[in-house]
């Protein structure tokens, strides 16, 4: 099965070495890291968990290339799981397409069908659908896929999770099928949840309520993740990803998190009326 790129000319360049160019400038930007990944690092790996916003690149890829640059002072983990929230109506609650590719402009990412089929095995409320169409128009995994390109060419296999459902149960039921299907797997994975922060909230405003959206993830706290949004009504899109990102990494030995960046919208368009938060965080063993 072969998944092409719903946003490629949009979010992100279409023409692949416009696309290389535009990923340099993220991570070059002011709010960015600053600096290219020269080469995969070879430090033992401890980041089990990253935060990465899926906005257009212009407005939030400085943010992400400090996820991703972060990402590449360590050796490759062995796989990617993907998790992002669903947009649109189209498929299950929760869909694990479990098989096949996604194209982009930088060529072809297989998924790894070992692993889903585990992470599928362990999942004992039977609450994760192996399905497609959940992911057939949805933004928030692709627009991870050239990053990690970017680094590893095509040298990376990843496990797409797309979230209509965002409760706590079935965040924490995902979190514990992902952990356990990772240790079946005995593979060194990275979880990488795509969420944005505040939409369309004045840029103090945004930053007030997502400062502590952000305090609860660096608590590794999904509880009080989806009681503080719940309860400041943050429009923060991925909470339920985040909130299995931090089950699972629990399960696999987190015990630190970091904020790397946190910007809004405002800060790369100029206009502070009516922003978007966006946060990287990584979170360690």
């Amino acid at each position: 099965m072969i998944r092409r790129p719903t946003v490629a000319g949009m979010f992100y360049e279409l023409d692949p070495n416009r696309l290389k160019e535009n990923i340099k400038k993220c991570f070059l930007h002011k709010l960015g890291p600053g600096k290219l990944p020269e080469e995969i690092g070879n430090l033992t790996p401890i980041v089990l968990g990253l935060v990465v916003p899926h906005a257009g690149y212009i407005y939030s890829g400085a943010t992400a290339a400090h996820s991703y640059f972060k990402l590449s002072l360590e050796k490759k983990p062995d796989v990617f799981i993907i998790l992002g929230p669903n947009h649109t109506p189209l498929g299950s609650g929760i869909s694990l397409m479990k098989s096949g590719i996604w194209k982009t402009p930088l060529g072809d990412v297989p998924i790894d069908s070992s692993v889903a089929e585990a992470i599928l095995e362990a999942d004992e409320g039977e609450i994760i659908d192996a399905e497609s169409t959940g992911h057939q128009a949805e933004h928030s995994i692709e627009v991870q896929l050239p990053f990690l390109q970017f680094l590893y060419k095509d040298e990376f296999k990843f496990v797409p999770i797309s979230m209509m459902l965002q409760d706590v149960r079935t965040a924490k039921e995902v979190g514990q099928a992902i952990a356990q299907g990772v240790k079946n797997s005995g593979l060194n994975a990275v979880i990488i949840a795509s969420t944005d922060f505040s939409h369309y909230e004045p840029h103090e405003t945004a930053q007030e309520k997502d400062r502590k959206a952000i305090d609860a993830i660096l608590e590794l706290n999904e509880e009080k993740l989806y009681d503080t949004v719940s309860s400041l009504s943050i429009s923060m899109c991925g909470y339920g990803p985040v909130m299995a990102m931090l089950t699972a990494t629990k399960l696999l030995g987190s015990k630190d998190a970091k904020l790397l960046s946190y910007t809004t919208s405002g800060d790369t368009s100029g206009n502070y009326g009516q922003v978007v938060g966006y946060a990287a965080i990584e979170i360690t063993k």
